[in-house]
């Protein structure tokens, strides 16, 4: 008799290990259980954004100043560019002058095309308007030439045209590096990836150029008249 219950107790025990076992790999087996995230009420989350805004990421009156105010600033820069050719640019400045001309008329291109598609205002960047600080007046966006500086270095040839035109153009583009800081600095900018990229490809390229054009300045023979 005991025996036999001893038999019993096995056989139960036994069953007991294999429901148990069969029940810890059923759960084994079941997938993970993802917790959601909370998101704050009146927030969307990045996929819902995107769809929101047709697929276009958000952007902010910072980054319309910045393309707006840069094609401006670009305009001005090819207006001083297309004098090499015809004001006795020495070879290596009208190289530059080229280049220069040729990449921001592309990345004017680029800006225009974004503030198109976003319905936002593109600024006019015809000649008479870059003689004139763009907008007719003085108020120009960080190293721009003013309408008299402008018509000095119009009025230059050789030698002198090309100090003038590397002095200028190093403000200049300095000038355009104080735009990127402040896109940089403003709350929300440059989220935007193309005005990201764009903001920080001309931090690159106007550096490297800053640097060339300082040493192409110091090989300028000397000049007793400054701007």
């Amino acid at each position: 008799m005991k025996r036999s219950t001893r038999r019993m107790g096995a056989a139960g025990l036994l069953a007991v290990i294999i429901i148990t076992g069969c029940s810890t790999a059923s759960r084994q087996s079941e997938p993970a259980r993802v917790t959601p995230i909370n998101v704050p009420e009146g927030s969307l989350t990045p996929a819902a954004q995107a769809k929101a805004d047709s697929g276009r990421p958000p952007y902010t009156a910072a980054d319309v100043r910045f393309m707006q105010g840069m094609i401006s600033h670009h305009g001005q820069a090819v207006v001083m560019a297309a004098w090499a050719p015809t004001h006795g640019a020495r070879p290596d400045v009208l190289v530059l002058a080229q280049r220069i001309g040729v990449a921001q008329r592309d990345e004017i291109e680029l800006m225009t095309h974004w503030l198109r598609d976003r319905r936002e205002t593109v600024p006019d960047t015809s000649a008479h308007h870059a003689h004139a600080g763009m907008d007719g007046h003085q108020s120009l966006s960080p190293g721009m030439l003013t309408a008299d500086e402008l018509a000095q270095l119009g009025r230059a040839t050789g030698p002198e045209f090309d100090r003038l035109f590397l002095t200028f153009m190093i403000r200049h583009h300095e000038g355009a590096l104080a735009m990127v800081a402040q896109l940089l600095s403003s709350q929300g900018a440059a989220q935007d990836t193309d005005v990201y990229r764009f903001s920080t490809d001309v931090n690159v390229d106007q550096i490297t150029e800053i640097d060339r054009m300082r040493l192409m300045l110091r090989a300028s023979p000397p000049n007793r008249s400054r701007p």
